[in-house]
């Protein structure tokens, strides 16, 4: 079997790699936008580089040929002058959605975000529905997997945490009382093993989130709590804290904006999750943090 993968030089495209060199019989073509990144990929018989360009057809055909499945991680949330929602989250998706039908891809899997709907007044929800829409009306059986905050050694969450630990005092967003579901990113990578070994006949929307909801200021006291250190957890308010970010991102053309502030700031609550339908089990959250803390000593 082949897997195409986009984002692979990412932290979770890095962990799923890992994980699909594990079995047997499985061939994964790791999409990256630079040869300069093939040094971070895993190093297996079974890993196949390419370099991709959303604007070049031919490079996206070229990396999806004979693939059984796509896995499209390739997104962001923080834009830059170079990248914007319109660019890597909607045409990068649409660009890889046109390659796998001219490819004759058997299964397209989309990593989405809880809170993702193409009518959203949010301009990264909206960008991650109209993904959505894009991958579900493109043809070919398709599986939409909407994720929450994601921890594991180097994920940005992770960095941010063991940061806000490290210094024993740190100040988070409204005071960080939203409600979180941290997803381990070995249990993710295990899901789309699972979704893109299994058949593909129909098209589903997953919600897939850790399994026990906490507070982000009680994250880091659990954080702490394993690293034997008190933590004082202060209070940036939001209203203010979106001002700076719309003069900032305003200067710079890019960064922390408004938008994601409402993106970190949100509930994380799903209706049903999805890992039993699937078939995997999820990693308790306190061994998701010794996980994180053991590759930082």
């Amino acid at each position: 079997m082949k897997i195409s993968i986009t984002g692979a030089n990412s932290s979770v495209g890095i962990n799923l790699l890992s994980h699909l060199s594990q079995k047997d019989g499985i061939a994964t073509t790791a999409g990256v936008r630079s040869e300069s990144a093939f040094e971070s990929l895993p190093q297996s018989a079974s890993i196949k580089p390419a370099i991709i360009a959303y604007d070049d057809p031919e490079s996206l055909h070229q990396a999806l040929a004979g693939a059984d499945c796509l896995i499209h991680l390739a997104g962001i949330l923080i834009e830059n002058k170079n990248s914007t929602y319109a660019s890597a989250n909607v045409a990068a998706t649409a660009a890889a959605v046109k390659a796998a039908q001219d490819c004759n891809v058997k299964h397209i899997i989309f990593i989405s975000v809880v809170g993702a709907n193409a009518d959203s007044r949010n301009a990264y929800f909206r960008s991650k529905g109209v993904g959505e829409e894009l991958v579900l009306n493109s043809g070919i059986p398709a599986t939409v997997l909407r994720t929450p905050i994601l921890m594991g050694p180097g994920t940005a969450g992770a960095n941010s945490l063991i940061s806000a630990v490290s210094n024993g005092q740190t100040k988070v967003l409204g005071g960080g009382e939203y409600c979180m579901r941290p997803l381990d990113t070995d249990d993710l990578s295990q899901a789309l093993a699972k979704l893109a070994c299994g058949p593909a006949q129909d098209s589903h929307v997953y919600e897939l989130v850790g399994p026990e909801p906490i507070a982000y200021r009680d994250l880091i006291k659990k954080a702490g709590k394993l690293m034997e250190r008190e933590v004082e957890v202060g209070s940036v308010p939001i209203l203010m804290a979106k001002l700076g970010a719309a003069i900032t991102s305003t200067l710079k053309r890019g960064g922390i904006t408004p938008t994601v502030i409402d993106v970190i700031t949100l509930d994380e609550v799903v209706t049903e999750n999805a890992n039993e339908k699937i078939g995997i089990s999820l990693t308790s959250l306190e061994d998701t943090l010794k996980k994180i803390l053991a590759s930082e000593s």
